[in-house]
């Protein structure tokens, strides 16, 4: 398996554990990553689904911008995520801080060896640090 297949994998198995009715960041899932992940490399996995075999259900349409935009496959995008009950802005956004996924639970992250992001217990999920 080549460096990018096995990269693209673990990208796509943190995107697996995105639930219904919340999204996640590029940077977010970069970060969870880890290693030469970073948010560009994020959406080239995204847009190269189905190019490479994944045994996994990869829910792409939960992966939005770090505004909470939309970057790719606009219309379908946003019709998955309202049918999910995300809504959006009057400028077109996500409320990051009432829908934005905190993270995969810390026994997923320890098993997969992901770095875990930090949420402080009062602070919005836009102020999230790695450990």
């Amino acid at each position: 398996m080549s460096n990018e297949n096995s990269l693209y994998e673990r990208i796509y198995l943190v995107v697996s554990q995105v639930p219904s009715g919340q999204v996640t960041t590029y940077g977010d899932v970069a970060r969870l990553v880890g290693g030469a992940c970073d948010a560009r490399v994020v959406g080239y996995a995204m847009a190269d689904l189905g190019k490479y075999p994944t045994s996994l259900p990869v829910p792409w349409q939960r992966v939005i911008n770090a505004q909470g935009g939309i970057s790719t496959r606009g219309p379908r995008q946003r019709q998955l995520l309202e049918e999910e009950g995300i809504a959006f802005t009057e400028k077109g956004r996500v409320d990051l801080a009432r829908f934005r996924w905190r993270g995969p639970e810390p026994a997923f992250i320890a098993e997969h060896g992901l770095t875990a992001l930090d949420w402080p217990e009062d602070a919005p999920p836009e102020q999230g640090r790695l450990l």
